[in-house]
């Protein structure tokens, strides 16, 4: 059983490390921090039964990341808006630099825009499409109801639409 519950730590630590850090620091806005709470939500995977966990690891995983996060904001009060530079963006190896400097360009004008979206709005717009979960999973890591995440989805990414340079706006 101890080798069966060393690879599950392993292969959920491999597929999920690193969206939880970027998640992490979409929180809290430090990447020392986000990858101090993502120790602490392994080694908190560490003390669960793989039984009860592996059929919703993913939103289990994203849920106590994120109730870590909060609870370092609410006892530190670090608040603050996030910084495009921190973060990871991964450009794809087939682009030209030109091609990739135009992809980090539009990236960064999104990632402002999100800026101004609510805390609901942009918290459910990063786990749809930077984290790739589904509603049910959203649903688990913040409490919200389904109908309240496609409502928030669907309003933030008009409001983003609406607020992109004209320039932007054909390739929608």
């Amino acid at each position: 059983m101890t080798l069966t519950r060393e690879k599950f730590i392993e292969q959920a630590m491999a597929d999920f490390e690193s969206p939880l850090i970027g998640y992490a620091i979409t929180i809290l806005n430090d990447s020392d921090l986000a990858r101090d709470v993502v120790q602490d939500t392994f080694l908190r995977l560490c003390q669960q039964d793989p039984g009860k966990v592996k059929d919703s690891l993913k939103s289990w995983l994203f849920t106590v990341c994120r109730n870590r996060a909060l609870d370092i904001l609410r006892k530190d009060k670090r608040i603050q808006p996030l910084e495009e530079a921190r973060w990871k963006n991964i450009a794809g190896t087939d682009l030209q630099p030109d091609e990739q400097a135009d992809c980090q360009e539009r990236l960064s004008v999104v990632m402002r825009l999100l800026d101004r979206l609510t805390d609901n709005q942009r918290e459910v717009i990063l786990l749809k499409f930077q984290q790739g979960l589904s509603y049910e999973e959203i649903q688990k890591v913040t409490g919200l109801t389904s109908g309240n995440i496609g409502f928030l989805i669907h309003t933030g990414l008009k409001r983003v639409r609406d607020l992109l340079p004209d320039d932007m706006k054909s390739g929608i």
